[in-house]
């Protein structure tokens, strides 16, 4: 609908994460190298944690997109409340394999031959936990157990825990010592700084085909505000703030328009809910 308004090839604020927006800071960097190092070293288990909207799931994928689709098998485990067996049956399904019976020990024997036959095509297999703050003990203690599927020399499956930082504190508690002893590393994302939420609202734009400056540094410092940083909401305001300037025919945004968009989306700022949702938008041209 706006794309075309704004010279833009695609959406730049969509809601799926799509490796190619990523935006490069120190942190996604230091966390993109640590989970590629994980993967490729078959390091066991990985922990991937951060606030809600601050782009795990984008990170996840960006690091899975640099290998081969032909070399890698991944089950992606999206709702972690479930026991043992379901577990079991489900990361078999995910992985492309009927399980043989619904016993733990059947399911067990069928995974690791699975996992034996990758190995020694080289292809590299994972599981992915996601919201795995929700992980029952009893479900945790089966991802520990299934890192005892290895060679003389490496781990057959690589795990990769991901969720919120309730997930962090979980796994730092008295009973959580022997899965914990297992983590071999540690990833985080973090709330972008103003100057990071500047820089990727400019990069999310350019990757979707304009270099044209659409936000006024006024109307970035207000979304920064209202957001705190967090990916997400900044992409509800932007896409927001790009629809309502189209059907008033603005070819910038400004804060006005960021504004109207916090009122209509019912955000806060410094614990004040913004209302400018009226009906009757006249947006002040400054910047």
């Amino acid at each position: 609908m706006y794309e075309q308004f704004f010279g833009l090839k695609k959406n730049p604020f969509g809601s799926s994460p799509d490796p190619e927006f990523l935006t490069v800071t120190p942190h996604t960097r230091e966390a993109m190298a640590g989970m590629k190092y994980g993967i490729t070293a078959s390091k066991g288990i990985l922990v991937l944690t951060g606030e809600v909207g601050t782009g795990k799931t984008l990170l996840l994928r960006t690091a899975l997109a640099q290998f081969s689709e032909a070399s890698m098998h991944f089950a992606y485990v999206f709702n972690p409340r479930m026991d043992a067996l379901e577990f079991l049956e489900y990361v078999l399904w995910d992985f492309g394999l009927e399980p043989v019976a619904r016993t733990k020990s059947a399911m067990l024997h069928q995974l690791n031959r699975f996992l034996l036959e990758c190995h020694r095509e080289r292809e590299i297999c994972f599981i992915v936990i996601d919201e795995a703050q929700e992980c029952s003990w009893e479900l945790l203690e089966e991802v520990r157990l299934l890192t005892n599927l290895e060679t003389s020399s490496e781990k057959l499956v690589q795990v990769i825990l991901s969720g919120q930082p309730e997930l962090e504190k979980k796994l730092r508690l008295p009973n959580a010592r022997q899965i914990r002893q297992r983590i071999a590393l540690w990833c985080r994302t973090f709330p972008l700084t103003p100057a990071e939420t500047s820089a990727y609202i400019t990069n999310r734009l350019q990757v979707a085909g304009t270099s044209e400056k659409v936000f006024s540094d006024v109307a970035v410092s207000r979304i920064y505000e209202l957001t705190g940083g967090i990916p997400r909401i900044i992409n509800v305001i932007c896409e927001h703030a790009l629809i309502l300037a189209y059907v008033h025919q603005e070819k910038k945004i400004f804060k006005g328009i960021v504004d109207a968009v916090a009122g209509d989306l019912m955000l806060e700022a410094d614990g004040e809910t913004v209302d400018t949702s009226n009906g009757d938008y006249t947006f002040p041209q400054r910047p």
